[in-house]
């Protein structure tokens, strides 16, 4: 797998619908093969979340964003909840088709947003991993949508304006730069596995070793209020 050093420079709006439609390739055949007990798992990344109650956030979320329903507030740790609660009557077939729906339809809308809604793209691909790692699949932050959501975390921390920092990535052929531009702040530094690196942008617990990282704390790189 490549990526090229300069994807930092220019935002490429067709990324997040990319990521999302190579993720719901991997992501849905998966969750239509687990039990019922696989769904009432409780999620560590997302603390009192059963996996079904994740499915069925990113499945709201993406609706939202299919309805323009984006009011002051959303994605709040309670609109979060009500939304949740919404779905708690919905057979799980239901939740799946609806979380399909979007993967499938919001990348043109993501688009259109000038950067706005590329990080939901990325969350929604981070909580992919969360239920990867819930039912002990190998290769939680990894699969086929790495490829994209690198670069798509290039774009975002950009966007965002995150501090610099230049990864030197063991399963890619080139380096990634990552946020702000270099100003006053020389950019950290970051050497070891890519899907390391996305569970720290994500705000993820990760084994204190396996990876090295210099000019900055895993609390920094963090995204995410999750």
């Amino acid at each position: 797998m490549t990526t090229p050093a300069d994807v930092h420079d220019v935002r490429d709006p067709a990324l997040p619908g990319r990521l999302l439609e190579a993720e719901r390739d991997e992501l849905l055949p998966l969750l239509r093969s687990r039990s019922a007990d696989d769904l009432a798992l409780p999620v560590a990344a997302c603390p009192g979340w059963t996996a079904r109650d994740l499915l069925a956030h990113c499945a709201a979320a993406f609706t939202r964003v299919l309805e323009g329903r984006l009011e002051k507030g959303v994605f709040t740790a309670e609109s979060n909840e009500r939304d949740i609660a919404e779905r708690a009557g919905w057979d799980v077939p239901r939740v799946l088709d609806e979380l399909e729906r979007g993967m499938t339809g919001v990348g043109p809308l993501i688009a259109r947003a000038d950067g706005v809604l590329d990080l939901l793209a990325l969350g929604e691909w981070v909580h992919a991993g969360d239920l990867r790692e819930t039912f002990g699949v190998p290769g939680a932050y990894a699969g086929a949508g790495l490829v994209h959501a690198l670069p798509l975390l290039a774009q975002v921390t950009r966007v965002q304006d995150h501090l610099p920092l230049h990864a030197d990535l063991d399963d890619t052929d080139a380096p990634l730069r990552l946020g702000a531009a270099p100003g006053d702040r020389t950019p950290a530094r970051y050497i070891g596995p890519a899907p390391v690196l996305v569970r720290l942008y994500g705000g993820r617990a990760t084994a204190p070793s396996g990876y090295e990282l210099a000019g900055a704390t895993a609390e920094e790189l963090s995204l995410f209020g999750w």
